[in-house]
This record gives structure tokens, sequence and C-alpha cells, in this order.
């Protein structure tokens, strides 16, 4: 792309700051956290590593089509990893997105929440706690507003940053 990066790219179709944003699905070899957080922050609803096969561009295809998010289970872990020191440190302001959520979770919201942020698919959640796939829709549909969430990653990021990500509760 010659006259215009790829994250100001994303950021211009995706990005906060945009009316009516894309579904943006970044397909890299840049396996650089710097260009995974540039795309996130700056609106993608994915991130491929170009190495990850048509398998995985078809279920992030897939996912950016249903409103969901998907990212490189390589670039997942990082990311995760990431987070979870962050939490170790003080930190200072803390953007919008970190705050408490406007109304509080429900115990059932933060089932799917901490589901969410260890990896789980809609139909993953819902089998595991016995209920519908629309309901599991329905849960994250609430928990997205409750945290001013725009996708399953930010939702995910609050859930570690917030000790809601540990398996088993």
């Amino acid at each position: 792309m010659p006259k215009l990066d790829r994250l100001e790219a994303t950021r211009l179709l995706a990005g906060p700051d945009v009316a009516d944003p894309m579904r943006v699905v970044v397909v890299t070899t840049f396996d650089l956290d710097e260009y995974v957080y540039g795309a996130l922050r700056g609106g993608a609803c994915g991130f491929l590593l170009k190495d990850s096969g048509p398998a995985l561009l078809a279920e992030a295809v897939r996912a950016a089509a249903a409103d969901d998010s998907l990212v490189s289970p390589s670039v997942t872990v990082r990311l995760l990893k990431h987070v979870t020191a962050l939490q170790a440190e003080p930190a200072p302001a803390a953007p919008a997105r970190s705050a408490p959520p406007v109304e509080p979770l429900t115990d059932r919201e933060l089932d799917v929440v901490r589901l969410v942020a260890l990896g789980r698919t809609n139909a993953e959640i819902a089998a595991e706690l016995y209920v519908s796939l629309s309901t599991v829709k329905t849960h994250l549909s609430s928990v997205q507003l409750k945290l001013a969430a725009r996708n399953r990653v930010e939702i995910a990021a609050w859930a570690w940053q917030h000790g809601h990500a540990q398996a088993g509760g």
C-alpha cells in the first residue's frame, strides 16, 4: 500500500471515530505486538498471520460477518499474557474502555465473559452453560453495552484486566 499504511487504512475503515465502521480482518506476516495492538485499537475485528491457513481465514471471515472477532491463537496467547502483566503494574489514567461497567454484570454474564476470555466460541459457551446459542448472543450484547466494548476482543481484555478470566470461575 504505497500511499496509506495498513493500520491507518484499518482505522479509517473501522476505527472508533467511524460512524458506520466496516468489519476488518487483518491478515499479515507481521507478527509484532505493536502491529497487533495497532490493528485492534484501530478497529480490526480479526487478526491473522498469513501462515494460519485457509480454514482459520474462513473462520475469521465468518466471525466478522456474524459481528464477532477472531485472533490467531498464537497472537491471543501473547495478548492475554500482556494484559495480565499489565495488571501487576500500576496503570496511568485508565482508558474509558477499562472503566467499571455502566451497570453491574450479572453472574451469568460473568460466566459468559470468563468463557469468552478463555477463547470459547458462542457454541462452546452455550454447550458449557447449558443454554441456547441465542441466549449466549443476548448475554454478549448486554455485556458489550454494559462495558462499552466494541467486540469480543475488548470483552476478553476487560475480563483479563479485572480477574474474570480464570478457568473454573
